[in-house]
């Protein structure tokens, strides 16, 4: 008989669309959709339509946020595509440019994408694959602050190979205090100029401070030297400037942005020129006056923007279609960058201020870790195991997802499967409606797999983690019906949220981000080794 460590259903909470039920921590999970793509979409693409005519044809657009697999966007705002900006782009396609801005000493240090686990260069190149997909054309990749970085060369050198024109941006003499030196030959003017045609050119890049706004700026300036009128505008989905700024939407993206020390405030422009509050967030209201000043350098008159706010192009505010769906799911949200981080904490890539902050963006709500449904359930499933003394090498790790009819399934680790893999083989059961004593997976197919890691690959650890699991499910449904029908189920897991008692290992996680679940984790090592291939 094949051990898949214990699992659990929890007859929990009903979900139904535009409703709100507790959970069994005493809490609110959401479900139904409160965001309307559509309208988002007319309106976001008539606003940047008439931006453009306000500028001589010719408007430079920083496109802030994902392009892609915006899922912080998708998890605060129910109903949100994650990839609403590339529909977008694909509206516009043949009025739009596309520039691709990235920091080369992001290249340099290896800078990490923690959504896909890849590095800042491999999303560039992935984005614009993506692009391809969609039907749309990469003008060109800008390196920004370029100072001959050996990867960032190397990454240069890549793309040329490839047939991509590449330009590269040094360090802008007298920035951010010297204007006459910025808007100079010397500042602006010593940046290579690139060659656009069409009237709107989208810049963008992967994560903050990847050199869009400069880049946007020394166009702006090369074009007025060649007569033409340019303007810049910012297109940047959070904070959302027309909802509170305690609003938990624009909490949860303070908490998304805590580790850069991002923070949320009152535009204090737009409230002196207009006398209307709206919420921006630090850095723009902090380079405001710098980028008013240059603006106006370049174009020789006043500026035509009075505020950070001004600056910006965002209707999301406007397509919220239900407030507590959103305020409900912004909550959860918070709580589940208070994981991460303690988790990068524990690994060495955060420091302490940076989980303190989101704590306190937790206790400002009233709001507790168990307010998210499945951390107890998890954490149950993990102590049960110890009881029993069914997990491995002398670690209990515990693992529950809530499935979308309410119900909670939970899964341990033992010796031959992760808890991970025991939480998704038992949830695709449960949804596939298998009764218990029948098996998934043969024990044939798992010894094969434990022996091939053993003899053939030397490996320390013998259980099979998601992925592997995954594998040997597929070899499995080719034979056993109801692995065929549990591997049908696991796209119904899209979205599902699932906490562990201990961190994922890189084939737990990698198999549970391609499942679309939303992961938390305990800061526990799930192995007393120090290195985990």
């Amino acid at each position: 008989m094949v051990d898949y460590g214990s699992g659990t259903l929890f007859k929990g909470f009903m979900l139904t669309q535009n409703l709100n039920s507790k959970n069994a921590a005493g809490g609110t999970m959401t479900q139904g959709i409160a965001f309307d793509n559509e309208k988002y979409m007319k309106e976001q693409t008539s606003e940047i339509l008439d931006r453009v005519k306000r500028f001589d044809d010719k408007l430079y657009l920083e496109f802030g946020g994902k392009l892609l697999y915006d899922y912080h966007a998708s998890r605060v705002l129910p109903g949100y595509d994650p990839n609403i900006k590339m529909r977008l782009l694909q509206e516009l396609k043949d009025d739009a440019d596309i520039l691709l801005c990235i920091y080369a000493g992001d290249i340099e240090r290896k800078k990490m994408r923690a959504d896909f686990g890849i590095t800042y260069d491999s999303d560039a190149l992935k984005l614009i694959d993506d692009l391809r997909g969609w039907g749309i054309t990469v003008l060109g990749v800008v390196i920004t602050r370029f100072e001959n970085q050996p990867s960032a060369q190397q990454f240069k050198t890549k793309l040329e190979r490839r047939k991509i024109k590449v330009y590269t941006h040094q360090f802008t003499k007298g920035y951010p205090t010297d204007v006459d030196l910025i808007v100079s030959d010397e500042g602006y003017g010593a940046n290579e100029y690139i060659e656009t045609e069409k009237p709107l050119v989208v810049v963008t890049g992967p994560g903050p401070g990847s050199g869009k706004l400069a880049t946007c700026l020394s166009q702006v300036y090369h074009d007025h030297k060649r007569g033409i009128q340019a303007g810049y505008a910012k297109f940047e989905t959070f904070p959302i400037w027309n909802l509170p700024l305690r609003h938990p939407v624009n909490v949860a993206y303070e908490a998304a942005t805590a580790d850069i020390r991002d923070f949320n405030l009152i535009d204090p422009f737009h409230l002196e020129a207009y006398d209307q509050k709206s919420v921006n967030y630090n850095r723009d209201v902090e380079v405001f006056p710098v980028l008013k000043r240059i603006l106006k350098k370049i174009r020789g008159g006043e500026s035509f923007y009075q505020s950070p706010t001004d600056m910006g192009v965002n209707r999301a505010g406007f397509a919220i279609t239900d407030e507590g769906i959103t305020e409900e799911a912004a909550k959860q949200e918070t709580i589940r960058r208070y994981f991460r981080y303690r988790c990068e904490y524990a690994m060495g890539l955060t420091d302490l201020g940076t989980v303190q902050r989101v704590e306190l963006l937790i206790k400002d709500f009233g709001l507790e870790l168990n307010y998210r449904n499945v951390v107890e359930p998890a954490r149950e499933a993990s102590l049960d195991a110890q009881k029993r003394d069914k997990g491995s090498e002398g670690i209990y790790c515990g693992a529950a997802i809530a499935l979308k009819d309410g119900t909670i399934v939970t899964g341990s680790n033992s010796t031959r499967l992760h808890a991970a893999s025991s939480l998704i083989l038992h949830a695709a059961k449960h949804l596939a409606g298998i009764p218990e004593k029948i098996k998934l997976l043969p024990p044939f197919i798992i010894e094969s797999v434990r022996n091939l890691k053993m003899d053939v690959l030397n490996e320390k650890t013998l259980s099979l983690d998601l992925l592997e699991a995954l594998i040997a499910l597929s070899i499995s449904a080719a034979t056993n019906p109801a692995a065929q029908i549990a591997v049908e189920k696991l796209n119904e897991l899209r979205g599902c949220e699932v906490h562990m008692t201990h961190m994922p290992t890189p084939g737990d996680e990698a198999g549970l981000r391609r499942l679309g679940v939303n992961l938390t984790s305990d800061p526990n090592f799930s192995t007393k080794d120090l290195f985990i291939s």
